[in-house]
C-alpha cells in the first residue's frame, strides 16, 4: 500500500486540520514510533497528512493490516510490495511471490539483507497493527524492529498496544510514543475543523462540543457532518451526545460489538455510574474479575479512561457512556433502578455520599436519599460543595422535603447558599415544625442542623451579636456530640462554630479573642482534613489584620486564595471575600492599581443577590478605591449601591460617613450636611460621623467647627469603628490647626497621624485628604517619620511608593549628588575621587555631609534613604559597596 493509498483511506470529504506540533514529533522521531489510540482518534489522518506535508510520499511505504490478519506470508508480501513502491525500495527490495512453503522468518531475513545498503532515510508505516492476530507474525515484526538498519524508520499505528518488545527501545530512548491524549483536538483545532467543513460555531457551542467529544477526532468530524446545513447549530451542540445516530453506528461497529460478551455486559451494567472500580463492577454484574476487565479495556484503548495512577478507578468516554446507557435502556430497562440502588448502597458505605445520593434519587428511593442527605449535608457544605448540594436537592419531590425535618433544614441551607433568604426562612420554619412534631427522644442531629442553618442565616443578615450567640450554642452542641461518641461531627461543628464566633468578635470589637478563636479553627481544620474550613478561617483571619496592621492581612488572604486555586473554589462567594480582603490590604497601603485588579475579581465573583453583606463590603472598598484615585462620582455611586445591602451589619454605620466624605469631595456640601443631620443622634456622635462633620466644616471654611467636631474623637470620648479612623482625625486636625494659624498644633497633630500610620500602614487617608505642603514642612522640621513622609508624597505624586521627586529636608548640593550616585557601586572613596577628578578628602567631606542630611550612619543606610527619597533609582543593596 502506497502513501497515496493511505491518503485515500482518510475519511472521504473530511477536512484536514494541520497539526504542526505532532508533525514535528514525527519529523524528529526515534527509530520506532508508536501511534496508539482508540478508533476514530485520527491516527491514519495524522500520518497521511504528515507524509504529504513533509514530502515523504516517495520515501514511505504504508501497509494497512487487513482485519483479523492471521497469515504471516500474506502480511509480509504486502510489506515487500509497499516498500518496492518507494524510490529506495524499488532498487533494493527484491520482488517475491507467494509460495506454499514460503516462511515469514525467511522473508524478514531477506528483507533485512536487502535493506542493509540503505543510505537515505526510508519510512515503513504499519497501520492497524492491532489487527495482526498471528503471534508468529508479531514476533517477526519485533525482529525487524530490533535489527532494522539505522536509516529505516518504522511507524506502528494501533488501537491498543501490541506485544512487540518495545520496552527495550523505550529504555534506550529509541522509541517515540504518540497516544490518545496527544491526538485529542484542542479547541482551536476543533474550530479549524468545523470551519473547514463550512460550520461556524459560537464559543459556547464549540466549548460544549469539545467537552462532549473530549477532543475525539471522529466525534468532532461526525458532529461537523451533522451540523452542515443545520438551522440551529447552538441547539445541536447542546443536545449532541453518544445517542446521535452517526455516533451510535460508529461506536457500535468499531467498539462495542468487538468486545467479548462478558466485557460488553460489564460495560452496559456499569454505565449507570459516573466512575467505576472493580468492586462496583463485581457488585453490579454479579461476577468477579471486574477490575481486570476494566484494566484490559483501558489498555486496549476501549474508550475506558483510568482516573488514578493505581488504575483502580475508571470512567467511560462521554459519548461512549451515552451509547452504553442507550443500549441498557433498550435491552434491560427493568434492571436500571436496582443497579442504581445497589450503587447507592456501596457508595454510601465507602465514603462517597454525593454519588450515593445521586444514585438513590435516580432509583427514586426517596427515603434512602433523604437519610443520606440528612447524614451528609453538613459534611458536603463544610467541604465547599454547595453547588453539589443544590443539584442534589433539585432531585427531590417537594412533598418529601416538607415532611422531613433534616431534609427541610438541608433545603434551607441550600437556599441560603443560593442567596434566597426568603426561601431559606420558609424551609427553616418547615424544619422547625417537623422537628417539633416528631417523636420524643429523636436524635439531636436535626436540632444541630437547624442551629447551623440559623447561624449561617444570621451571618447573611449581618447581625453579628446574634451570630456570636448561636456560635457559642453550637460550641456546646459540639462538645456534647464529642462526649457522646460522635467525634467527627463534633469536630466539624466545633471548627465551624469557632470560625463564626471569631468573625463576629472581629466585628463587635474584640480582635484579640477573634484571633485566638480563628487560629484554633485553622489548626482544627487542618487536623480533621477540612480545607474549606481552613479556607474560611484564613479569610476572616485576614479581616482582623485590616483593623490592626494592614500589611499583615495579605498573608492569610493569599493563603486562602491559594487554597481556593488548589481546590477549585475560585468562583465560590467566599473567594470573593478573600479577593476583597487582599484588595483592601493593598488599597490601604496606597497600592491602588494592584488593589483594583483584586476588587474587580471580587466583583465578578460575588452577586449581590447571593451574598448581600459581602457585596456591600465590595462596594464599600470600591468607593474607597475611587476616592483615593480622585474619582469622586464613581465613589459616591459605589457607596450608594452598597448602602441597601448591609442589613444589620456593622459596616452600615460607617458607610454613611463615607457617603458624606464622597459628597464633600464632589462639592455637594448641602447634601452632605443633610445626610449627616438625618443620622440618628446615637450614631451622629460616633467618631466616624464626627470626622465626616469635621471634613464638611473644613470644606465650608469653618476650621474652628472642624476642631470642635474632632475634639471628642482625639480624646477618646467618641469612638470610631477601626483604629485607623484616628489617623484621619489627626490628619484633619492638622489641616484645621494650620488654617487657624497654629502651626505648632498642626505639626503635633500631623506627627501623631504619621505615628499611627507608621503602625498600621493605613496610608490611604493621606490620599483621601492630600496635604503635601504640610507633609513637606513636617519633614523639613525634623519629623521622626521622614521615610514614611517620602513614601506618602510619592503616592500623592502618583510616582509609586518609595519614589518621590525632590530633595531631603536639607537639600544636597550638586557636588554631593555627584558623589551620592557612586555610593551604590563597589568603588572606594579614593576610586570615586578619581572618577570625579577630586581628592579623597573632598569625597569624604561630601560623604559626611550626605550622611548628616539623610540621617544615615553608614553607606548602606545612605543609599537606602536616597532611594526612599527618589534621589537614586531602585536597585540592589550597596551593603558591601
Amino acid at each position: 500500500m502506497s502513501s497515496a493509498a493511505l491518503r485515500r483511506r482518510r475519511t472521504t470529504g473530511s477536512a484536514i486540520v494541520p497539526r504542526p506540533t505532532l508533525f514535528q514529533r514525527l519529523d524528529r522521531s526515534a527509530q520506532v514510533t508508536v501511534v496508539s489510540a482508540p478508533a476514530g482518534s485520527g491516527k491514519t489522518v495524522l500520518l497521511a497528512s504528515w507524509l504529504e506535508t513533509a514530502n515523504l510520499t516517495d520515501r514511505a511505504a504504508v501497509v494497512q493490516v487487513i482485519r483479523n490478519e492471521r497469515d504471516p506470508q500474506r502480511f509480509w508480501l504486502s510489506v515487500l510490495a509497499a516498500l518496492r513502491q518507494t524510490s529506495a525500495g524499488s532498487t533494493l527490495v527484491r520482488e517475491l511471490t507467494a509460495a506454499p512453503d514460503l516462511d515469514g522468518w525467511a522473508i524478514v531475513e531477506r528483507l533485512l539483507a536487502d535493506l542493509a545498503p540503505l543510505r537515505d532515510r526510508l519510512w515503513l508505516v504499519l497501520d492497524d497493527v492491532h489487527e495482526l492476530r498471528s503471534d508468529e507474525a508479531r514476533k517477526q515484526v519485533e525482529l525487524l524492529v530490533l535489527r532494522a538498519p539505522s536509516q529505516l524508520r518504522i511507524v506502528l499505528a494501533t488501537r491498543h498496544d501490541v506485544r512487540l518488545g518495545l520496552h527495550r527501545l523505550r529504555l534506550d530512548r529509541g522509541l517515540t510514543e504518540i497516544r490518545a491524549d496527544d491526538l485529542r483536538f484542542s479547541q482551536p483545532e476543533a474550530r479549524q475543523l468545523f470551519r473547514a467543513a463550512g460550520v461556524e460555531l459560537t464559543d459556547t457551542a464549540l466549548a460544549t462540543l469539545h467537552e462532549r467529544t473530549e477532543g475525539w477526532a471522529a466525534g468532532l468530524r461526525l458532529a461537523a457532518l451533522s451540523l452542515a446545513g443545520h438551522p440551529d447549530p447552538d441547539r445541536f451542540a447542546a443536545e449532541f451526545s453518544g445517542t446521535e445516530r452517526t455516533v451510535t453506528e460508529y461506536l457500535l461497529a468499531e467498539v462495542l460489538d468487538r468486545q467479548p460478551p462478558d466485557a460488553r455486559r460489564l460495560m452496559l451494567r456499569t454505565s449507570v455510574l459516573e466512575r467505576v472500580n472493580g468492586e462496583l463492577a463485581d457488585l453490579l454484574t454479579g461476577s468477579p474479575g471486574g477490575e481486570l476487565t476494566l484494566q484490559a479495556l483501558e489498555a486496549a484503548n476501549g474508550f475506558v479512561v483510568s482516573l488514578d495512577t493505581a488504575r483502580s478507578w475508571f470512567r467511560y468516554h462521554h459519548l461512549f457512556a451515552d451509547l452504553l446507557q442507550l443500549q441498557l435502556r433498550n435491552t434491560q430497562p427493568e434492571a436500571i433502578p436496582a443497579l442504581h440502588e445497589q450503587a447507592a448502597g456501596w457508595l454510601a458505605a465507602n465514603g462517597y455520599p454525593a454519588e450515593a445520593i445521586r444514585h438513590a434519587l435516580a432509583a427514586q428511593r426517596w427515603a434512602l436519599a433523604s437519610s443520606l442527605v440528612a447524614g451528609h449535608w453538613l459534611g458536603l457544605y463544610l467541604d465547599g460543595r454547595s453547588a453539589t448540594v443544590h443539584a442534589l436537592m433539585a432531585g427531590f419531590p417537594a412533598e418529601s422535603v416538607c415532611a422531613d425535618a433534616e431534609l427541610a433544614a438541608a433545603a434551607a441551607g441550600d437556599e441560603l447558599a443560593q442567596g434566597s433568604l426568603a426561601a431559606a426562612e420558609r424551609y427553616l420554619r418547615l424544619a422547625e415544625h417537623a422537628a417539633e412534631s416528631g417523636p420524643a427522644g429523636q436524635p439531636a442531629a436535626p436540632k444541630v442542623l437547624l442551629d447551623v442553618v440559623q447561624m449561617l442565616m444570621v451571618e447573611q443578615t449581618g447581625d453579628q451579636r446574634a451570630r456570636g450567640t448561636l456560635a457559642r450554642r453550637l460550641l456546646g452542641a459540639a462538645e456534647s456530640l464529642a462526649e457522646g461518641g460522635e467525634t467527627s461531627l463534633g469536630a466539624d461543628l466545633r471548627a465551624l462554630a469557632l470560625i463564626s464566633l471569631g468573625d463576629s468578635e472581629t466585628w463587635t470589637g474584640y480582635p484579640d479573642q477573634a484571633e485566638a478563636h480563628l487560629d484554633q479553627a485553622v489548626t482544627l481544620a487542618r487536623r480533621i482534613g477540612r480545607p474549606y474550613l481552613e479556607f474560611m478561617a484564613l479569610i476572616y483571619r485576614g479581616g482582623i489584620e485590616l483593623t490592626r496592621q494592614i500589611p499583615l492581612a495579605a498573608g492569610p488572604s493569599r493563603q486562602a486564595i491559594e487554597l481556593a486555586e488548589r481546590h477549585g473554589w475560585t468562583d465560590d462567594p467566599f473567594s470573593g471575600l478573600a479577593y476583597m480582603t487582599f484588595g483592601s490590604a493593598l488599597a490601604w497601603q496606597g497600592r491602588l492599581d494592584e488593589a483594583d485588579r483584586w476588587v474587580q475579581r471580587a466583583e465578578r465573583t460575588v452577586a449581590a443577590e447571593d451574598r448581600p453583606v459581602v457585596a456591600m463590603g465590595i462596594k464599600y472598598l470600591r468607593g474607597q478605591l475611587e476616592l483615593g484615585r480622585g474619582r469622586f462620582a464613581a465613589a459616591l455611586a459605589a457607596f450608594e449601591a452598597g448602602q441597601p445591602l448591609g442589613g444589620a451589619h456593622p459596616l452600615v454605620r460607617p458607610l454613611r460617613a463615607w457617603l458624606a466624605i464622597a459628597l464633600v469631595r464632589l462639592g455637594e456640601l448641602d447634601r452632605a450636611g443633610q445626610l449627616i443631620a438625618e443620622v440618628p443622634d446615637a450614631s451622629r456622635v460616633r467618631g466616624e460621623m464626627r470626622i465626616a462633620a469635621a471634613l464638611l466644616c473644613l470644606a465650608r471654611g469653618d476650621a474652628a467647627g472642624a476642631t470642635a467636631a474632632l475634639a471628642p474623637v482625639l480624646t477618646g470620648a467618641s469612638q470610631a469603628g477601626w483604629r485607623s479612623w484616628l489617623t484621619e482625625a489627626f490628619l484633619l486636625e492638622a489641616t484645621a490647626r494650620d488654617a487657624l494659624g497654629d502651626p505648632a498644633a498642626s505639626r503635633r497633630a500631623m506627627e501623631r497621624a504619621l505615628e499611627l500610620a507608621e503602625g498600621d500602614r493605613a496610608l490611604l487617608w493621606f490620599l483621601l485628604h492630600p496635604r503635601p505642603d504640610l507633609l513637606a514642612r513636617q519633614a523639613r522640621q525634623g519629623s521622626s517619620h521622614r521615610k514614611l513622609i517620602a513614601e506618602i508624597l510619592g503616592l500623592i505624586c502618583g510616582t509609586g511608593a518609595g519614589a518621590v521627586a525632590g530633595q531631603p529636608p536639607d537639600p544636597l548640593s550638586k557636588s554631593e549628588l555627584r558623589v551620592l550616585r557612586y555610593l551604590p557601586t563597589h568603588l572606594s572613596a579614593p576610586e570615586i575621587g578619581t572618577e570625579l577628578h577630586v581628592s579623597t578628602s573632598t569625597v569624604k567631606t561630601h560623604l559626611r555631609s550626605i550622611y548628616a542630611k539623610l540621617g544615615a550612619h553608614s553607606r548602606t543606610e545612605a543609599v537606602a534613604a536616597a532611594r526612599d527619597l527618589g534621589l537614586l533609582a531602585p536597585g540592589a543593596s550597596a551593603g558591601q559597596a
